[in-house]
């Protein structure tokens, strides 16, 4: 197997990684309660999703 003949710099690894990034989760207002929860989930707070009760919330 071929193996580099001389070391990369910091640099040109970084420019590879440049598209490697962290990203916040996507979320939404929950129509019951309002407060802020992931999308397609249950909320944590309420229990709600898509207008039914999922979670018992104590």
């Amino acid at each position: 197997m071929p193996n580099p003949k001389r070391r990369h710099s910091k640099t040109r690894r970084d420019k590879r990684r440049t598209h490697y990034k962290a990203i916040p989760p996507t979320t939404t207002i929950c129509p019951q309660c309002g407060s802020p929860k992931l999308s397609h989930r249950a909320c944590p707070v309420c229990g709600y999703y898509k207008g039914r009760k999922i979670l018992a919330v104590t």
